[in-house]
């Protein structure tokens, strides 16, 4: 037998069991995330639901997720994928909060807080484009170009 298959071999014997090792971490780092789960904690489903646990039966092995007051649905305890950053969610929240009264260029708000949306995604370029231009021609600008 060739000496260069030989060693073809056990690279490839080695890749395979880093590969795995690292695929068991992870997994018993999910297992102890679940297991730990606990009613006030929020969290984020496999499909990108977030809400807060209310309830968790374990005999069943599932989570009761309340998205917004009164609103609660069950979950299985593995569809629950991670705990989310409330103090992230916060900032997100107080970034994104506009009234539409803003000047930025890239805004397509109008100051009344009205946004025009085109009917289909092909026009949504030129949209903002014509926005635009009504904006410079309101405000007695001229182009540039």
């Amino acid at each position: 037998m060739d000496f260069s298959i030989i060693i073809l071999f056990v690279v490839l014997a080695a890749l395979m069991f880093f590969m795995s090792s690292r695929t068991r971490k992870q997994q018993k780092q999910q297992a102890e995330f679940r297991a730990a789960l606990a009613p006030g904690q929020e969290v984020m489903t496999g499909s990108g639901m977030v809400g807060t646990v209310v309830e968790i039966d374990d005999e069943s092995d599932t989570v009761t997720i309340e998205t917004t007051p009164g609103t609660r649905t069950r979950w299985l305890r593995a569809a629950v994928a991670k705990r989310t950053d409330t103090a992230v969610e916060a900032e997100d929240a107080e970034e994104t909060d506009t009234t539409g009264t803003s000047d930025d260029a890239g805004s397509i708000a109008s100051a009344d807080g009205h946004v025009e949306v085109p009917d289909d995604l092909s026009g949504l370029d030129t949209a903002q484009r014509e926005h635009l231009e009504n904006k410079r021609r309101e405000n007695g600008e001229t182009e540039d170009k």
